[in-house]
């Protein structure tokens, strides 16, 4: 019996190594998907998008400067429609120009993340409201909107959580302090914070 014939490998040994390597090829790529979806999401943060939010929130904040208390939380509740509109509008067309679609799997999560904390807000706004405690609108909205920014920033380059606790540092003062400085926070929290971290976002990651 000649050496080749004594180094011949099992047909079955050799089906079972190339299951192994195929499983492996399988997980390599999934690996590889994964990293370039957790690597590409914060892209889909509008940096442009959120500065634009910042200008209309820095307007309902000169707008809402000597009404009332009440009349500057309706005031708010309008701007939180308009804000949310040009949100989701920069979020859909900066998507579209990176060709990164909105339902993978990172960006669901993401998005998920986000708007969890929102959905809590706009419960807590309801019982805030039949309870006529519409003073503590201002610390709660920045409050959980610094959550929702942080949980989705998880997803995302390290400036977007930063930007995240902000908010919450906003709104920790907007709690503890009288309701007559509620206006200021929610103008430097919505309007300030957007257009600073909204240019530093399309300045440093692309729109």
């Amino acid at each position: 019996m000649g050496i080749a014939s004594q180094a011949r490998v099992p047909p079955n040994l050799v089906r079972s190594n190339l299951v192994e390597l195929e499983h492996r090829a399988a997980d390599n790529l999934q690996f590889i998907r994964d990293t370039m979806e957790r690597a590409a999401a914060f892209t889909a943060v509008p940096g442009q998008g959120g500065v634009a939010i910042g200008f209309t929130a820095l307007a309902a904040g000169w707008i809402a400067h000597h009404h009332s208390v009440s009349t500057q939380c309706w005031i708010w509740l309008v701007e939180g429609l308009i804000a949310a509109a040009l949100g989701i509008e920069a979020l859909r067309r900066k998507s579209n120009r990176i060709a990164y679609p909105l339902s993978s799997r990172s960006a669901r999560r993401a998005l998920l993340s986000f708007a969890t904390p929102i959905l809590a807000g706009a419960v807590l706004t309801l019982a805030l409201f039949r309870a006529n405690q519409i003073g503590l609108f201002a610390g709660v909205w920045l409050l959980l909107y610094g959550v929702a920014v942080v949980t989705a920033g998880a997803f995302s380059v390290r400036i977007v959580p930063v930007m995240g606790f902000c908010f919450l540092f906003f709104g920790t003062l907007a709690l503890l302090t009288p309701a007559a400085f509620a206006n200021i926070w929610m103008t430097a929290g919505f309007g300030a914070l957007h257009v600073i971290f909204g240019f530093l976002i399309a300045r440093q990651h692309g729109g």
